[in-house]
């Protein structure tokens, strides 16, 4: 899976002092762009040529809180890709110790400028072969 470390920030931490639940959906958002940009498309390249990725589907389960100054991992990988859809997997793992503190997915639509679902141009099918795949979801805590 591609790994991009970020920073909690104080900002993204609620009352109680863990990240904020919202604040993975925004991290996963996070991973997948820079995964596209390693693999040598940026999102906006994706939208130059034509296409958009709306969200299907979005799933996050929790297993433990990030804190805030924790540096954690957003691992990302694909875990499936349709025809005219794409299915990406994420781990949210702490850096000091290692532990997996969320895992989840997104669904997008590959949408032409037409506003209807299509197949990904040529570059991008290339590009999500390429790419990293992911870890199965997770059943039990690790």
């Amino acid at each position: 899976m591609h790994r991009h470390v970020l920073r909690v920030r104080y900002g993204d931490t609620d009352q109680m002092g863990f990240a904020y639940y919202a604040n993975y959906l925004r991290w996963f958002e996070i991973g997948r762009a820079e995964m596209l940009r390693d693999l040598g498309m940026s999102y906006r390249a994706v939208e130059e040529a034509g296409i958009q990725l709306p969200v299907l589907e979005a799933q996050v389960r929790y297993l433990e809180p990030a804190r805030y100054d924790d540096a954690v991992a957003i691992e990302t990988g694909i875990a499936e890709v349709r025809r005219a859809s794409v299915r990406f997997g994420y781990r949210v793992v702490r850096e000091a110790d290692g532990r997996l503190l969320a895992w989840g997915h997104t669904e997008h639509c590959f949408l032409g400028r037409d506003g209807r679902p299509t197949r990904p141009p040529a570059a991008l099918a290339r590009l999500m072969e390429q790419a990293p795949r992911a870890a199965p979801p997770v059943t039990a805590r690790e």
